[in-house]
């Protein structure tokens, strides 16, 4: 008896382990897809800003409004959270 109760024991141990693991390794995996997202978009901002050297300047309130928009879908969908969203947003006001 006491055998049986060690193995279910172990099993049990062994199960919630590995279901913490695979959440940790989402969450993780989540935040760097989101990380990389932001670089990516960081990047294809300086580009079409050279672009625009010869056209009118566009307005400020415009591109932040964009930025915010961005944002707020990146938080809606879960990438990120309520904290990394308004420290982001934060970013982007005083900015």
């Amino acid at each position: 008896m006491g055998l049986l109760r060690g193995v279910a024991r172990t099993a049990a141990v062994a199960g919630t382990a590995t279901a913490v693991s695979n959440r940790v390794s989402r969450r993780q995996s989540t935040r760097w897809a989101a990380q990389k997202q932001q670089q990516a978009a960081a990047q294809q901002e300086v580009p079409e800003q050279r672009a625009t050297v010869g056209a009118p300047p566009r307005d400020d309130f415009d591109e932040k409004l964009d930025r915010l928009e961005k944002l707020g879908q990146l938080r809606t969908s879960g990438v990120l959270t309520e904290e990394e969203f308004q420290a982001q947003k934060a970013t982007i006001l005083t900015g």
